[in-house]
């Protein structure tokens, strides 16, 4: 699992909202004081908001506060292969469906593919919004994951 600390900035019927600092692979270069991308990233200082479902009642969180979420690695690799690899071979097939009437049919096909595997993931995005286990979860101070259910 890997874990992210954060800040809750709103809170939901359902979820939180918690804001994390963009990492940068300047965090495990060895030229960190030799090279201006690290000052840029500071100073950009880039986040990201990230929605977390709760199974039950968060009122002993409050807006501000310092939470630790956990995202399982499973969920990363399968939405990394749908969101950055499905579309590129629906566009490979669609060139290679397209291929034998022509460079422009292929052109055209390859780009109808590529939009349909965008629909595809825009689909299953919606299906797994609410799904909790596709999502980041809450983690208790010791890293444990701890239930939240909502009534």
């Amino acid at each position: 699992m890997i874990v992210e600390t954060g800040t809750v900035v709103a809170l939901e019927s359902d979820a939180l909202w918690v804001e994390t600092i963009q990492k940068t692979a300047c965090e495990a270069c060895v030229a960190q004081k030799g090279c201006g991308t690290r000052v840029l990233s500071k100073l950009t200082g880039k986040t990201n908001r990230i929605r977390v479902l709760a199974e039950q009642s968060c009122d002993h969180l409050k807006i501000g506060q310092d939470v630790s979420i956990g995202i399982p690695e499973d969920v990363i690799v399968k939405g990394s292969m749908l969101v950055y690899i499905l579309p590129v071979i629906c566009a490979v097939a669609g060139a290679w469906l397209g291929g034998s009437s022509g460079d422009g049919a292929s052109i055209v096909s390859s780009l109808i593919g590529l939009l349909l595997g965008g629909l595809i993931v825009s689909l299953q995005s919606k299906k797994t919004r609410n799904d909790l286990r596709y999502q980041p979860v809450l983690l208790d101070g010791s890293g444990a994951v701890e239930k939240l259910t909502f009534l």
